[in-house]
């Protein structure tokens, strides 16, 4: 499993290409031809990139969903709902598709930020809302999430 770091702003021209970041870049350099599937994010407005070797290990999850239940089947539906493969091209561009571009909200200025084993691609002026309304509950979602329990402690 791949562990991205950094989170950097990017500039997309009209065509919702961009430059990938030169630190992004060589963290996915062993990954640029299996290519990659960009999709919308299930709990943020951002876009999620994952290297094809990761969107496998998601996938290989979801294929043992029993799609004779409904619930499963509208998560795969909704899960992967415009998922689209695509390539950082030789000069280094990654093509956002254009119905991911309006989903997401995204315009001439982008964040690319690490999300552990993905990439999230945002619109800049979304990012920081989100980074700023989360920061002062960020304390508390830390202690929540990584904080130590008795309980953790004695297993």
């Amino acid at each position: 499993m791949n562990h991205f770091i950094g989170t950097y702003e990017c500039k997309a021209d009209s065509k919702g290409r961009f430059m990938m970041p030169a630190s992004i870049k060589k963290q996915l350099l062993p990954m640029l031809e299996e290519g990659f599937v960009i999709r919308r994010s299930v709990f943020q407005p951002c876009l999620e990139l994952y290297p094809m070797k990761e969107w496998n290990i998601v996938m290989e999850k979801m294929g043992k969903l029993n799609r004779f239940k409904k619930k499963h089947n509208d998560f795969i539906r909704m899960f992967t709902a415009g998922a689209k493969t695509v390539e950082v091209d030789t000069n280094g561009r990654l093509l956002i598709p254009r119905d991911l571009i309006n989903v997401a909200g995204i315009s001439k200025e982008i964040t690319v930020a690490s999300a552990i084993n993905i990439i999230e691609i945002w619109d800049k002026d979304k990012y920081e809302e989100v980074i700023d309304a989360s920061s002062v509950d960020f304390a508390d979602l830390a202690q929540e999430v990584m904080g130590n329990d008795t309980a953790d402690l004695l297993s």
